[in-house]
């Protein structure tokens, strides 16, 4: 029998009734806070064999002390059609809208005394509101501290003091076949702990978080997870958390045994960087790569059963460039720990802060040698030429699109936001030829010849006439 499968978020979300008035935004303007008191415990969960365990009873219930319930509210407009016997007696009336309430709960972990609650982005995403109960029943307003779509990770506060909270683990050493329980409030049925193994480690290329660019390293494991579950805890046999529950895969909506967590190194990263800046900064080498494969491996010298990451392109002034990486570079390992796959190069790099150093491994002509690089930034919007304004190569299909000939080259204007300060004087369609009287042919030549701050002379192309415009960048 075939299933039609579903993918997503394990969170909640219900409509209401109609209601009037202004609801108060939980999400403010980014502002930096201090960063709290974390309990970390980074020893593995068990030194070799293990005695059989009866109970989990203690381990579990300081944990249950840390788990809570997040209840969002946010104000949709709806659209609704006008009844077609009014439409007969007073004409063409317009549709109506009306505001709709509408629910969400998804769940979070306490991970320091003083408020801080680690949970998933789509559980807080656009809420007017949100209110958190804990397992003693108190509920409390919350606000959100920042969020990461890229990552699903999001830091929300309550202002309360010595809040029980959970201690963090090195999620780096745990194993397939390890014990673990997920906490949360499924279906708000209330606080449910349920148990399963590790199944997986490092699954990247589910395509959970492909609409947003995002950055996926999920722990596989077969403790029920449910709709409701999102944000909650993923702890270890000695309650300690490794991660945060985000997502299932499943025909029928429920569980099925393919529950995914986030790390929670990779979660407590973001979450500091929220925390400290209410951003994510991540690090940049400016590379294109590709998985290794066993017919290319050969190709360049390596066994066909190696793994790593051939390098097929370098960006210009990158820091790859800037370190000697070169095209046709194998990168077998970062900092000692193995790259296996373009997705886990991708993560491992954005994890590490710009500007700090790293070793990579790799092989050179048959030859491994290492080397030093001092990652870069990684920009969110790698196409933003000037605020607002986005930029991208002039293809066949853009002179199809925009009556160019075939001698205009350049790059594109693709897109304006029209709150830009830059909207007045460059348009979606029109082809920059020159920057300060540098041809420009690509993205990163065209960011090149750009004068920060400054006045910045545009040659441009627009509907086949060439013209001067100039911006003046502050």
């Amino acid at each position: 029998m075939n299933h039609r499968h579903f993918v997503g978020f394990v969170s909640v979300v219900a409509g209401l009734a109609a209601v009037g008035g202004e609801m108060s935004a939980a999400q403010e303007g980014v502002v930096s806070h201090r960063m709290p008191e974390l309990r970390v415990d980074p020893s593995p969960v068990s030194s070799g064999r293990s005695a059989v365990v009866a109970s989990y009873a203690d381990v579990l219930e300081p944990v249950q002390q840390a788990v809570v319930s997040i209840f969002s509210t946010k104000l949709v407009r709806q659209r609704v059609e006008t009844n077609p016997l009014l439409r007969q007696f007073f004409g063409d009336l317009p549709d109506q809208e009306r505001d709709e309430k509408q629910r969400g709960l998804g769940s979070g972990v306490i991970v320091s005394a003083d408020g801080y609650i680690l949970t998933n982005n789509h559980v807080v995403e656009g809420a007017d509101e949100l209110k958190v109960s804990l397992a003693d029943d108190r509920e409390f307003p919350a606000k959100v501290v920042g969020a990461d779509p890229k990552t699903d990770v999001a830091v929300i506060k309550i202002e309360m003091e010595k809040l029980p909270f959970i201690t963090l683990a090195d999620s780096d050493k745990i194993r397939v076949g390890d014990v673990v329980f997920a906490v949360g409030n499924p279906l708000n049925v209330g606080q449910t702990v349920t148990m399963g193994i590790v199944s997986a480690k490092g699954r990247n290329q589910l395509r959970l978080l492909e609409n947003v660019g995002g950055y996926e390293n999920f722990i596989q494991t077969d403790a029920a997870i449910n709709m409701g579950n999102s944000g909650g805890a993923l702890v270890d046999a000695k309650g300690r958390l490794v991660g945060v529950n985000s997502a299932i895969i499943s025909p029928s909506r429920g569980n099925i045994g393919i529950g995914f967590a986030i790390p929670v190194n990779f979660a407590a990263s973001v979450m500091r960087s929220l925390i400290e800046t209410g951003t994510v900064t991540r690090g940049y080498l400016g590379i294109s790569s590709a998985t290794l494969t066993g017919d290319v491996a050969e190709q360049l010298g390596l066994p066909k059963d190696a793994k790593g990451v051939a390098v097929t392109d370098i960006l210009p002034d990158s820091p790859a460039e800037k370190a000697g990486l070169k095209i046709s570079d194998v990168i077998l390992s970062i900092n000692d720990r193995s790259v296996n796959s373009l997705e886990g190069l991708r993560v491992a790099i954005a994890q590490m802060v710009p500007n700090s150093k790293v070793k990579l491994r790799l092989v050179r002509d048959g030859k491994e040698r290492s080397l030093e690089v001092t990652l870069g930034e990684l920009s969110e919007k790698p196409n933003e030429l000037f605020s607002g304004v986005n930029i991208g190569p002039v293809s066949d299909d853009v002179r199809r699109r925009n009556g160019l000939d075939s001698r205009v080259a350049g790059v594109v204007v693709t897109e304006v936001d029209e709150n830009s300060v830059y909207a007045a004087r460059l348009v979606a369609g029109m082809v920059i030829v020159e920057i300060n009287q540098r041809l420009v042919t690509d993205v990163a030549s065209a960011k090149r010849a750009v004068i920060l701050p400054g006045v910045n002379l545009l040659r441009v192309n627009y509907r086949g006439v060439y013209g001067f415009v100039t911006v003046t960048v502050k």
